[in-house]
């Protein structure tokens, strides 16, 4: 059975790149990629060719103000150890 991690903070936009900015680090090259989600660093085993996808939502609710969401994705097959 497969295992979630994840994590939901409010950052400035700085902070929002600068975090985009230490993942993208981390898959750049070869090997092991370790990931911080929250106080937990996990290593990531990317392959060389990922899935990515984009998607913006954009909603307009009848109660609150317009609402703007942006989700980036990136997957893999990893290939088990011998």
């Amino acid at each position: 059975m497969g295992e979630t991690t994840s994590s939901s903070d409010e950052v400035t936009r700085d902070e929002a790149a600068d975090l985009l900015q230490e993942i993208a680090r981390e898959l750049r090259g070869e090997g092991r990629a370790d990931v911080r989600i929250g106080n937990k660093t996990l290593t990531l085993t990317p392959a060389s060719v990922l899935e990515y996808d984009v998607e913006v939502e954009e909603r307009s609710p009848m109660l609150g103000g317009d609402r703007e969401e942006l989700t980036v994705s990136l997957a893999w097959e990893t290939k088990g150890e011998d």
